[in-house]
């Protein structure tokens, strides 16, 4: 009875929102006729021009994940006021992560020269992902070599990391147990431990400049609990903005499936972040 009422609760929700909400889909935003290169944009069309935009990179393990899995989260952020860029990259074994990095910083690209046409700011691009989709958002603003290759200055006002993976593959990788997940991973970073190291976003902290809000979730795996917190330390000690949010009683994947819900708290938390640091030139 409970798990109907929640369905038709959302159900609902998702009514009211989609009235409001505009979507713009499957734009290439590489110049190619690839999918894995396609963006679905959530916006409201009205009289409000200069809106801040966030873009996000869904999570999957580097081999799985679609943007049309998150039409949720784009129209609970449009009707909030936040125009919503959801994208697809390529995936193992198709790619690895260096192509995922640079399609992703092309994504940045994309949004910065066109987004003004979906009553957004090229200039309030902010950037959040989930899980290995954080990783991949936090290596294109840590290590400037994507965004030089996309040929472009670092346009991201700021992070919001939900549950990063991968801050450190290296450690990772030499850590981990040697199962199913560990000979995926080796898909996307191979079995060399100096590609681990060049792989992993807390290598390059210190050219981190902009602002970030992390997430990571109570009962999450344990290289999360450790490396989020690292990073926080890590940022705050170059007086870098930061925040840093355990989210009690969550484990991985509820840490961004439980923003289904638009009255989530972490969506208060995200706004309040966004709105003030889109005010900082």
């Amino acid at each position: 009875m409970l798990k109907n009422l929640v369905l038709i609760m959302l159900l609902f929700q998702t009514i009211i929102s989609s009235a409001q909400v505009k979507t713009a889909k499957d734009i290439n935003y590489a110049g190619n006729a690839e999918v894995a290169n396609t963006l679905n944009i959530f916006y409201k069309k009205d009289d409000i021009k200069d809106k801040p935009v966030l873009i996000f990179i869904h999570g999957g393990s580097w081999s799985s994940g679609k943007k049309e899995t998150y039409w949720w989260l784009g129209r609970n952020f449009a009707h909030k006021g936040v125009v919503t860029v959801i994208i697809n990259y390529p995936l193992a074994p198709n790619a690895q992560y260096e192509k995922m990095a640079d399609d992703c910083a092309l994504a940045v690209k994309w949004v910065q020269e066109n987004i003004s046409n979906y009553t957004a700011s090229g200039n309030k691009i902010f950037v959040m992902g989930h899980s290995a989709g954080a990783h991949l958002g936090e290596l294109i603003n840590a290590d400037p070599k994507y965004f030089k290759h996309a040929g472009i200055e670092n346009p991201i006002k700021g992070m919001i990391l939900n549950d990063p993976f991968g801050l450190d593959m290296h450690e990772y990788l030499t850590t981990a147990e040697k199962d199913d997940f560990y000979f995926d991973f080796l898909r996307t970073f191979t079995d060399k431990p100096e590609v681990w190291k060049l792989a992993s976003p807390l290598d390059y902290v210190n050219n981190i400049k902009n602002s970030h809000l992390l997430f990571y979730g109570g009962k999450t795996y344990g290289a999360i609990r450790i490396q989020t917190p690292r990073l926080y330390e890590k940022l705050k000690a170059n007086k870098v903005p930061v925040e840093i949010k355990e989210i009690k009683g969550k484990s991985h994947v509820p840490m961004i499936s439980q923003m289904i819900f638009g009255g989530n708290d972490l969506y208060k938390d995200i706004l309040e972040f966004i709105e003030k640091f889109s005010k900082i030139r």
